[in-house]
């Protein structure tokens, strides 16, 4: 779908939808007052009208449809309310039968032009999405046709802010819609040698280099907790690297790192059979970090971006890694294993051990890694702990530009006690008690003293209802916006 920004009067613009908004409590625009009365619609959020204006005799509307959109009322308007609206305003357009339709530039008299713009265009275009891969009768082929075109109409002194915005907006739904894709696709197609061809191509069309380490090389490296959870599985593990920009004086180097488990039974401590479907998303943390660098490579940002995804199986078998066996992550430090299933934070540990090695500016993971993050938080913020404030508050930034909430959780000792091993160094559970914190705790063990914010996604990389519009059932694609965010203002002034 084409996004484009023109200045110009949205009532003057021939299409078949044209989209006002309207706030809560205030006058209907002069066009709707002659077609409907004031009490009729009352601008509530989320709430829509639909006008035919050509009906009139006047015909002082050139569309043919005239959508009004409830922004709600002023003081409580928002960047993420302006993409929930967008979101509906884009299934609207696709449920009317619109391949192209226009609106103005909602909430432009609250925010600026570059925020509303972005918000608009990301609501529209995640709001879209459909994974209709395996469908022999696809919902697009149904009576109605898919959007192909939106025009955004701005005031001309905000165009070029507002083109700008588009842009970024549209960059970053080239990533989530990856991310979205990879997460939804059947553990049968979207195995660890599948996201390795993924990032390859990522690569080929950036200009990124890339490297994919086989289990022999793995061996080579000594990491052990990939080799170990990958050991039951007949799909061999891939660690893979993507390397946009090279490191230099004076460039920031920003490491992401993601749980790449494509399908996950538990191993040997396996899960219950009720919705073990959902575990080939166990992938999400890989899957953001695919989409993130997807969408460096579109915005060529001027940084050295490295994403690394230790991407694996974890099924039982006669071969597979058992609870109480010990094994050696790439650092060297020894790992009790008590539970299979908390299999994420082995590959995790092989993946942080190796981000050391670019000697970064700050280390960012992300894992669908604990049950425990979704009963704290539930499927509305991710969980997120680390060594450096300084690195928290940058991501607490983006997050709340983006609407990819995330809460921070406390990593203190006494957490890490939690994990100490009597037979090793630490194991891979620390108990029912702060699950979430000591899978955290864990993962700190393997990144020196870089920088490091470790986000658990658990609760927000998927989800089986639509708490928000711009939210499909399914995949989610949580951290792709938020890592954007992240990198491209990074070298920003800070308030």
């Amino acid at each position: 779908m084409h996004i484009e920004v023109k200045a110009g009067e949205i009532l003057t613009v021939e299409t078949g939808l044209a989209v006002l908004g309207v706030w809560e409590g205030e006058d209907l625009p002069a066009v709707a007052q002659g077609l409907m009365e004031a009490e009729d619609f009352t601008g509530a959020f989320k709430k829509f009208a639909l006008l035919y204006p050509r009906n009139e005799k006047k015909r002082s509307v050139a569309a043919r449809r005239l959508l009004l959109a409830g922004l709600g009322k002023r003081e409580h308007f928002s960047v993420d309310r302006l993409r929930q609206i967008g979101a509906l305003i884009g299934r609207r357009a696709r449920d009317l039968g619109q391949k192209t339709f226009a609106t103005e530039l909602l909430g432009q008299d609250v925010l600026d032009a570059f925020t509303a713009a972005r918000a608009l265009a990301e609501g529209v275009q995640l709001g879209l999405y459909r994974f209709e891969v395996y469908k022999t009768r696809k919902e697009s082929d149904q009576p109605g046709v898919e959007v192909e075109s939106v025009a955004i109409l701005v005031r001309s002194d905000s165009e070029e802010a507002a083109r700008r915005a588009v842009e970024l907006a549209e960059a970053e739904m080239a990533g989530v819609k990856l991310a979205r894709d990879l997460g939804n696709e059947p553990p049968l197609v979207a195995t660890p040698t599948m996201l390795a061809e993924v990032a390859q191509e990522i690569a080929q069309r950036h200009g990124m280099t890339v490297a994919v380490f086989n289990r022999e090389q793995m061996e080579e490296l000594g990491m052990g907790g990939i080799l170990n959870v990958s050991r039951g599985s007949a799909e061999p593990p891939k660690f893979i690297i993507l390397e946009h920009g090279s490191k230099q004086p004076g460039v920031p180097t920003v490491v992401l790192v993601g749980k790449g488990i494509t399908f996950d039974t538990g191993g040997i401590s396996i899960k219950p059979a009720a919705d073990m479907d959902k575990m080939k998303m166990d992938m999400m943390g890989g899957g953001a970090v695919l989409g993130a660098m997807e969408v460096v490579g579109r915005l060529k940002l001027p940084m050295h971006v490295v994403g690394i995804v230790p991407a694996s199986e974890n099924t039982p078998s006669g071969t597979a890694y058992k609870p109480g066996d010990i094994i050696r992550a790439m650092n060297g430090v020894t790992i009790e294993v008590l539970n299979t299933d908390a299999e994420g934070r082995l590959v995790l540990a092989d993946g942080l051990a190796y981000a050391q090695r670019y000697e970064p500016d700050a280390i960012i993971d992300l894992a669908t890694l604990t049950g425990a993050c979704v009963v704290a938080l539930g499927n509305h913020a991710a969980g997120m702990m680390g060594n450096s404030s300084e690195l928290a508050e940058r991501v607490k930034r983006a997050a709340q530009a983006t609407g990819e909430r995330v809460w921070e959780l406390p990593l203190w000792d006494e957490y890490k006690n939690q994990i100490k091993s009597d037979i090793a160094d630490i194991k891979n559970v620390g108990g029912r008690n702060a699950g979430a914190i000591t899978g955290g705790a864990f993962l700190s063990h393997f990144v020196g003293t870089y920088p490091w914010v470790h986000l658990d996604i658990a609760g927000v990389a998927w989800t089986e209802d639509q708490p928000k519009p711009y939210t499909p059932k399914d995949a989610t694609g949580f951290g792709v916006r938020l890592l954007t965010e992240l990198l491209r203002t990074w070298d920003q002034e800070r308030s």
